[in-house]
């Protein structure tokens, strides 16, 4: 099958489910609100970012030996493939100890960090082990989904995780209801995470029945891949700042301004985090399409999708930018009441971060599939950026000071050094190519957004409910649409490229 089509096949699954999900989740967390209430949700926020720092020490192992693994997978090699799973396993398994050791440790200190909350401390720890146990898991048992991830096969964990996940928030959603059960809605956690951990497993014996799942290994397997181990070390450290800048952001709210607002901030990051999912959906599976397509090393048709990966970026994440704008603020409302509202600066800091995200992934994905992780210092540089202007900013802008910090980060790292490096070390040309079309796809961008602000003066909701916000929001999806598809087709070689190429692939299935 060829990357196309491994795309396609992954797009259709993970687009069913998205949209499956997505309604399941929103209503959710509507009623886990109103009957768990804002603490418990902020607590439970809270406890996932602790485990998300614990979860640094996975040093970024996937990503180098999933860079490792597209020429392997490319020639077919199975012992190669067998030796790093192998090698993934061993370094996994060490990893998982000492997650499972730091995190005891960890809670020993709850008693003082959460001396505050009415809930019992029973709880706290009773939610707290089961999302330990659940990331140790992925350590012990799950690592070998790596091998579908770069084998282009991701509508496999998909599918099967989805499913569950969605059975799961279903029963919960039931539970809560009738019994406002914090210790049932935990207890739910903790089967999924063994139910899918078990599905997992068998669902990876029955693709590669090659693949020896549970191979005795010892150290003497580090010496015979030290360039592996070297990405590893390299990785590591971006992995470093991308946890600093991303996943911080819930521990400061819940140091500097209180546990609440975790909550008031999840419910945000929850809506923008699943129109990142649907466009993340749109691309699933490219990113080990894009490793087999450096593999061949056909240096004019990798800068040829980079740019239609660059394109194809800025039109969804334009169109979601844009309409987030204006319809964000009802939404929230109606969604969850006006109390949920957060101020515009925060909002536009989210859009602003969420766009950045969006245009930064092809980047990302062309500097992994080259193996360019030797830029140590810049991930340590961006958490520090992060962190020491989130915690300044805080001080005066609270909680926007904190989207702000990451924006700082962004800008200089994401959207300045990384284009950089991946030009000069990766495909070996000039910059300015990359800032011209660049600056094209930006301006392509920003003029929609202005003309789309000056019709929306025209575009009103008399009354916040579900059928107004529906055509509420369809007449600015529409208005962006015409008006910013013209621009980015006009102005962009690489969307008029993907455009035809889709266009072809339409008429071929019809």
């Amino acid at each position: 099958m060829s990357r196309l089509n491994y795309a396609l096949k992954n797009l259709k699954i993970s687009v069913f489910f998205y949209f499956l999900f997505i309604f399941v989740q929103f209503f959710s967390r509507k009623l886990f609100l109103d009957h768990l209430g804002d603490e418990f949700i902020g607590l439970a926020d809270t406890l996932r970012s602790f485990l998300g720092f614990l979860n640094l020490a996975e040093l970024g192992i996937g990503t180098a030996i999933g860079y490792s693994l597209y020429k392997p997978i490319f020639k077919n090699e199975y012992l190669r493939i067998n030796e790093l799973i192998a090698l993934f396993g061993h370094l996994y398994k060490k990893i998982g100890v000492f997650i499972l050791i730091s995190g005891i440790l960890i809670s020993f200190f709850f008693p003082l960090m959460f001396d505050d909350l009415d809930a019992p401390l029973a709880i706290v720890y009773f939610t707290y082990y089961t999302f330990l146990f659940g990331m140790s898991l992925n350590f012990f048992f799950n690592y070998h989904i790596t091998l579908l991830q770069a084998d282009q096969k991701d509508y496999v964990i998909t599918s099967n995780s989805q499913a569950l996940n969605l059975v799961k928030i279903i029963i919960q959603c039931i539970i809560v209801y009738y019994f406002d059960s914090a210790i049932g809605w935990i207890s739910l956690e903790l089967i999924f995470y063994i139910s899918n951990s078990y599905v997992l497993r068998r669902k990876v014996k029955r693709i590669y029945p090659w693949l020896k799942i549970n191979q005795k290994t010892s150290n003497l397997i580090l010496k015979k891949n030290p360039e592996i181990i070297k990405k590893i070390k390299q990785v590591s450290v971006h992995k470093l700042g991308a946890f600093v800048t991303n996943g911080t952001d819930k521990i400061l709210i819940f140091a500097f301004i209180s546990i609440e607002t975790v909550a008031f901030f999840g419910n945000y990051s929850l809506l923008f985090s699943r129109l990142l999912q649907l466009i993340n959906t749109a691309f699933a599976g490219t990113a080990a399409g894009i490793g087999n397509l450096v593999a061949e090393n056909d240096k004019t048709n990798i800068k040829k999708v980079f740019w239609e990966m660059m394109a194809l970026r800025f039109y969804l994440g334009g169109i979601a930018f844009i309409l987030l704008y204006f319809i964000t603020e009802p939404f929230i409302s109606l969604w969850l009441g006006e109390k949920y509202i957060l101020s515009k600066w925060v909002l536009n800091l989210f859009l602003i971060n969420m766009f950045i995200k969006q245009i930064r992934v092809p980047v990302d994905h062309f500097k992994d599939a080259y193996g360019l992780f030797q830029d140590i210092w810049a991930p340590v540089i961006q958490s520090i950026i992060n962190l020491t202007m989130s915690i300044i900013l805080l001080h005066y802008f609270d909680l926007a000071g904190i989207l702000m910090g990451t924006t700082i980060a962004f800008s200089i790292i994401i959207l300045i050094w990384r284009p950089y490096y991946l030009y000069k070390y990766g495909f070996q040309d000039s910059l300015l190519k990359y800032w011209k079309d660049f600056s094209v796809l930006i301006i392509s961008m920003i003029i929609p957004f202005y003309l789309c602000t000056l019709i929306s003066s025209r575009i009103s909701i008399d009354e916040i409910n579900l059928i107004n916000l529906i055509f509420f929001s369809f007449k600015h999806l529409i208005c962006i649409i015409f008006i910013y598809t013209p621009f980015i087709y006009l102005s962009s070689a690489g969307f008029r490229n993907v455009s035809k190429r889709i266009l072809n692939l339409i008429k071929t299935k019809i």
